[in-house]
């Protein structure tokens, strides 16, 4: 059985996110998808879904949803109250949504980005074999607004999972981010690099699904002159001009033409998902 869910709340920034679009950067079109990834997988497990399927990912204020049809729901990743038609139901868990009744996924407690996974998968149109929304390219659905409407997938295709207790990844106290230095860490003098992966850090409020942004010392420039626009890959830390690191995230641009300092390894990406502004953010070296 097909249906459709009506978007009643649609809360600070809610996408549709999947699996992602990977293997076009060559074309210019970023990786986007889920920003944490093993939050995306499990609630489409426990939905029943492949784990590959379309949910939607809010930010901060969660978002509520009018199904047309019963569908069976998960709201995971960042923690939140979570009610049908006002009445508190599960987080993490499998809860049947009637017909015309509202989810509510309330603010996240913790951590920054809930994720509302349905039995059969949300499915608005495929670009690129995906159905991410995409804020730098603006491929994909569009950041829902208050009205929308999205189809849903066939329900009973979905086979759930049945646990006592699933352990969800939790947000970080402190975000530790391993870092593989190049492929320019020489334009950065021998303190900067040390600083780099001494210091301590904090998440800006300014990040967002195309970066982390950071706040703390600067990283001194050994050369000063111009690096023309090369490419760009997921976890890439660029320094622009004023010094401050900055991760890049799902959404982020496949060229740039400041210099790269290192690149973190991308499973090591979804804490930074739900960390949020002022979060302690520490690089290490990446063992290996």
């Amino acid at each position: 059985m097909t249906g459709r869910i009506e978007v009643v709340r649609a809360g600070a920034l809610t996408t549709v996110q999947d699996a992602g679009r990977a293997g076009w950067a060559h074309l210019g079109v970023p990786r986007s998808g889920a920003l944490d990834a093993p939050s995306h997988r499990l609630a489409n497990r426990l939905a029943g879904n492949p784990a590959t399927a379309a949910v939607l990912e809010t930010t901060v204020t969660g978002c509520a949803v009018r199904p047309d049809r019963p569908v069976v729901a998960v709201v995971g990743g960042a923690p939140c109250r979570v009610t049908v038609d006002g009445r508190p139901v599960a987080w993490g868990a499998p809860v049947r949504v009637p017909a015309g009744a509202v989810l509510d996924a309330g603010p996240a407690v913790r951590g920054l980005r809930s994720y509302l996974a349905f039995g059969g998968g949300l499915l608005p149109e495929a670009v690129l074999g995906s159905r991410s929304a995409d804020l730098l390219s603006g491929l994909g659905p569009a950041p829902l607004r208050d009205g929308d409407v999205l189809p849903l997938g066939h329900q009973g295709q979905a086979r759930r999972s049945v646990a006592d207790a699933v352990p969800w990844p939790a947000a970080p106290d402190v975000l530790v981010l391993p870092l593989h230095l190049g492929p320019r860490h020489t334009w950065f003098t021998d303190e900067a690099l040390r600083t780099l992966t001494t210091a301590a850090y904090r998440v800006s409020s300014q990040s967002n699904r195309i970066g982390l942004r950071t706040e703390g010392p600067a990283l001194e420039r050994a050369r000063t002159d111009e690096l023309p626009s090369e490419g760009m890959v997921l976890g890439a830390v660029q320094v622009p001009p004023d010094g401050r690191p900055v991760v890049f995230l799902n959404d982020h641009p496949t060229t740039g033409g400041y210099p790269v300092v290192g690149v973190v390894p991308a499973p090591a990406l979804a804490a930074a998902a739900q960390a949020g502004g002022g979060t302690t953010l520490r690089f290490v070296p990446a063992g290996g």
